[in-house]
This record gives structure tokens, C-alpha cells and sequence, in this order.
């Protein structure tokens, strides 16, 4: 189906679901470009190639629209750490999956990252139970992983797993913003290290105990 512009060119109606994912796109290039509080509706709709009445039929505020931009970026950083951790069986290499998808995620152009994680909108109440909600998911991922791999509670896996995506927060956060010259594959490699050696002293559970004996024992008649 096509409508016409008020110069009579032809143009698409996309579907809904569509429209709104090319609004947020605008959104997102108009709030890194001049900032949240800055940014008015029409320069929204102006980067989106709409009428301001168009906008309103899908976001009813900046507000909403923001919310709905840094929900995104929370569910894009979920999935970043879910995929890292089912990319591979091996733990040494889940926590390296781990750090280099949040370090690219964090320094990807467009990401949205900057927009929602360091904006001072992180403490409105519409924008901080999602950030906060992000990162329990995250840690709570790992934790699942953990769970399966060690002798520790449920509560103390996502203790651990919490406390890694924060490291890996900090860590990301501060290599992007401070231009590091450590290359990105560099800068992984040392944070996994760390990781990975503290990691080292959690308890195994049985089941990981028994498999890692069996493997010695097999190596030393072999």
C-alpha cells in the first residue's frame, strides 16, 4: 500500500513493526547527536523522514520513545552474553566469549550503549528498573552456567556471575572511553586471565570433579 506526500511522490506505508524500529533508529542517531534533553520530537521526526503526527502514533512522548530505545539496548546486551555463553562447552573460552562480545558491544558504533548506560536518564524511574533488570539477567545467565558446573548455591552463583559482568562493565567501559591503545583481542585476553583464575578457586561440583579425574586417568594410561 502507497500514500502520497504533499509533492505527490509515492510513498511506502511500511508495516507497523517496521516503522517503529526505523523511528528508534532516528531516535537513537538524534540522542547521540545533540543528547536526550536536547533533542525535540520534530528533529526525530525530521531524521526519520515523517510528520510529527506520524511519530505520535507510536511513541506518545520522548520519554516513551527513550524507554523503548534503551529496552532495546538492554535485550541486545542479553542476548550478546547468552550467545557468548552457548557459543562453546568450554569455560575458559565462555569467559572470553563473554568479555569480547560486551567490549564490542560497548565500543560498536550505534550500539546505543553510551546513550543508555552513561546518560544521567539512568536514574529516571522509567529507564532504571531496565538497566537494573539487564543486569540481574546477565549475571543471572552466568549464574545458570555456574550452576551446572560447580558445587556453590544458587545465590552464590549469581553473586559470582553478577560480579563478573560488572568487571566486565567497568573493564569495557574504561578501555572505550579512556581511547585505550591496548588492542580490543589484548585487553580480553588480560581481563579473561583474571577471570578465569579466580574462577579457578570456586569448589567443582562432583559431577565436574569425577569427569576431570576420569580425563587424568586417561591421559596417564595413555
Amino acid at each position: 500500500m502507497t500514500t502520497r506526500t504533499t509533492r505527490g511522490e509515492p510513498r511506502v506505508r511500511l508495516p507497523r513493526g517496521e516503522r517503529r524500529a526505523l523511528l528508534l533508529e532516528a531516535a537513537l542517531a538524534a540522542f547521540a547527536d545533540k543528547g536526550y534533553h536536547a533533542t525535540a520530537m520534530d528533529d526525530i521526526a525530521e531524521r526519520a523522514g515523517v510528520s510529527k503526527p506520524v511519530l505520535y502514533q507510536h511513541f506518545d512522548s520522548k520519554l516513551e520513545l527513550y524507554v523503548a530505545l534503551a529496552a532495546r539496548v538492554c535485550d541486545d546486551i542479553v542476548d550478546t552474553i547468552e550467545s557468548a555463553l552457548d557459543s562453546t562447552a568450554d569455560n575458559g573460552e565462555r569467559i572470553g566469549a563473554c568479555l569480547h562480545g560486551f567490549f564490542e558491544f560497548v565500543d560498536r558504533p550505534g550500539s546505543g550503549y553510551p546513550l543508555v548506560f552513561n546518560s544521567d536518564m539512568g536514574t529516571d524511574p522509567a529507564v532504571a528498573p531496565l538497566l537494573e533488570s539487564a543486569q540481574n539477567r546477565c549475571g543471572e545467565a552466568i549464574g545458570r552456567v555456574l550452576q551446572d558446573e560447580t558445587a556453590l548455591s544458587w545465590a552464590e552463583c549469581v553473586l559470582l556471575g553478577s560480579t563478573l559482568v560488572g568487571m566486565a562493565q567497568s573493564a569495557a567501559r574504561h578501555w572505550v572511553e579512556s581511547g585505550s591503545s591496548i588492542p580490543l583481542e589484548h585487553a580480553v585476553e588480560l581481563v579473561s586471565t583474571l577471570s578465569w583464575r579466580g574462577m579457578g578457586a570456586v569448589p567443582q561440583s562432583p559431577e565436574q570433579v569425577a569427569a576431570r579425574a576420569g580425563s587424568e586417568n586417561g591421559d596417564a594410561a595413555g
